[in-house]
């Protein structure tokens, strides 16, 4: 089994939010796509869902963690700014059954590009590496 990594789902546009960025919620789309993970992600088994803490990262798991009766545990290691090391050292210790969500610049480091919003990839560690097997367009 694979972690899978979720890119937060759509937040409105950046310059456009007034305030602490960290506390910039989703939009309409962005909801629906949060929503979409529930069915999008059902064949996945689940024990943890790991988020950056930022609201958009805790708001696109919250309806499944609500679905899946699981607690959003938030983790540094997913922020924006978050070096390649410190996000595979979580995967590592998270093995596999965990869902994580971050931002388009972790997942740059992490596979070489940051994909659409609300996007999931099936992420298996290979040899200390993050390999991708399958990209999940964002549903909604």
């Amino acid at each position: 089994m694979a972690l899978l990594v979720i890119r937060h789902a759509r937040a409105g546009h950046r310059k456009k939010w007034e305030g602490d960025d960290g506390k910039r919620p989703l939009d309409e789309r962005g909801w629906r796509q949060a929503e979409g993970l529930i069915e999008l992600l059902d064949e996945y088994p689940l024990d943890r869902l790991v988020s950056s803490g930022h609201m958009r990262c805790t708001q696109t798991l919250e309806p499944l963690a609500e679905e899946r009766g699981l607690p959003i545990e938030e983790r540094p290691e997913l922020q924006e700014g978050a070096s390649r090391e410190e996000t595979v050292a979580l995967m590592h210790e998270l093995g596999d059954r965990a869902a994580l969500c971050t931002h388009g610049d972790v997942l740059e480091e992490l596979v070489g590009e940051a994909g659409q919003k609300g996007s999931t990839r099936v992420v298996e560690l290979r040899d200390g590496a993050p390999d991708v097997l399958e990209y999940l367009p964002p549903p909604g």
